[in-house]
């Protein structure tokens, strides 16, 4: 490739090169080469004019979606849940050791929802829309109570503050000493057991001696 030749390729890579919007000139230099510049700098050049390169447009890009986020249904709540009987610290005499306990929510129940009663950390009864909780034989001494609402699948949705209560029940052996047992109490009153009967003299004939 001549000199000439490889000058006016060059000069043809420049062209491309520049910016759209330069002006390119041409001109002869003293050797008879071709020149490409965009600085003609006072010689007798010529405009050339230069094709506009060829360009892809930028292919949008797509947004990524967020993700869709389901929104879980409120749990109903309760302002309160409350036992109002007994009230704390009370003593309840009972010989047969029956107890009945009141709740209250504020609001009522909700659809599905139902009351619990724990005595002493367990279940005292079964789970009931009732406010109205009756136990029965609950031992002497204290208990402690808490109400509990909770929904269908059985999970606590609110519980009350814990209150103190105390069952207070005569003994079988004092229910006794008040009221002896007499021979037709014995398996029929509790504190008078078949087992604790006494028994029976049997009457011995009286046979003279001979």
């Amino acid at each position: 490739m001549s000199r000439g030749l490889r000058l006016g390729v060059l000069g043809l890579l420049l062209v491309l090169s520049l910016p759209s919007t330069a002006a390119i000139y041409s001109y002869t230099d003293a050797d008879g080469n071709r020149v490409f510049t965009d600085r003609p700098g006072g010689r007798a050049a010529e405009p050339v004019d230069t094709k506009p390169s060829n360009s892809m447009p930028a292919q949008p890009v797509p947004l990524a979606q967020p993700p869709v986020k389901v929104m879980k249904a409120p749990t109903p709540s309760y302002a309160s849940v409350a036992i109002v009987q007994p009230e704390a610290e009370a003593t309840i005499r009972n010989n047969a050791g029956e107890l009945t306990v009141s709740v209250t929510s504020d609001p009522p129940l909700h659809p599905g929802h139902r009351y619990r009663l724990l005595m002493d950390g367990a279940a005292a009864a079964e789970p009931d829309v009732s406010p109205a909780i009756a136990l029965e034989n609950v031992d002497r001494g204290s208990h402690q109570l808490i109400a509990e609402v909770i929904d269908i699948k059985g999970e606590t949705v609110q519980s009350s503050a814990p209150i103190t209560v105390y069952m207070m029940r005569t003994s079988l052996a004092q229910r006794r000493m008040v009221n002896p047992c007499k021979k037709a109490d014995y398996g029929v009153r509790p504190e008078c057991p078949i087992k604790d009967k006494p028994k029976e003299k049997k009457d011995i004939p009286f046979v003279p001696f001979l």
